[in-house]
């Protein structure tokens, strides 16, 4: 019964570092959001597009780590994929500003960015 002491170990090890990344993932993303509430200077599509992801993870933060044991983990993936798709529009976003120049506020619309938030979380 050797194994069942390491295995104690590693959840309690484990319990300990959700509790931390559920600490940061609350207080830093409540902290994002209403400094970006605030923010008028940057470009609409832009702060649309980090309020998703800074929903997203405090999502995580609210609904996964504590239910990280638990055996329902589905809404914990779908809140998790949901923040890997924030990334990746924020990624294509900077790529489009940087390649695009003068056409990316022609290119890249307020709907347009809300039409990809919708889709993203639905």
């Amino acid at each position: 019964m050797a194994g069942t002491g390491d295995f104690y170990s590693t959840l309690v090890a484990n319990c300990f570092f959700n509790a931390f990344l559920l600490f940061t993932a609350l207080v830093l993303n409540i902290i994002t959001i209403q400094a970006l509430r605030k923010i008028s200077s940057f470009p609409k599509p832009l702060k649309t597009l980090l309020l998703s992801l800074a929903v997203s993870d405090l999502g995580v933060g609210l609904l996964v780590h504590p239910l990280y044991i638990a055996p329902q983990r589905l809404f914990g993936y779908l809140l998790c994929v949901a923040s890997l798709l924030g990334i990746t529009a924020l990624t294509v976003d900077r790529f489009l500003a940087i390649h695009l120049h003068l056409r990316y506020q022609e290119l890249v619309t307020h709907k347009r960015v809300v039409a990809v938030v919708i889709s993203v979380w639905v």
